[in-house]
């Protein structure tokens, strides 16, 4: 499993560390990963995603998973999450319809 967010595709960093003296070594930086399950109103059923800390903000910030979902861009998601937001979008198709 990759170090990567799975909604926001927040994903390692690298860069430098620098000591008084001006050496440079190598470092990486670490999204802040936390397994949470989240849920989906639509769906009527609880996900559990791997996410920042960052991308849980979001989500509680948008209104929930599907709020989320519906407005994120599809090249960020993960395989799940692209499959989360497809079942979404026709669940929501299918209440304004009827």
């Amino acid at each position: 499993m990759s170090r990567a967010c799975e909604l926001t595709g927040k994903a390692v960093l690298t860069g430098n560390n620098v000591s008084h003296a001006n050496n440079k070594t190598r470092r990486r930086f670490l999204p802040n990963l936390c397994h949470v399950t989240l849920q989906s109103e639509t769906l009527g059923q609880s996900v559990r995603l791997r996410v920042s800390a960052n991308a849980l903000r979001s989500v509680e910030h948008r209104g929930g998973l599907d709020a989320f979902l519906v407005k994120a861009k599809t090249n960020e998601l993960s395989q799940r999450a692209r499959l989360l937001k497809k079942q979404i979008e026709k669940k929501l198709g299918e209440q304004t319809a009827a």
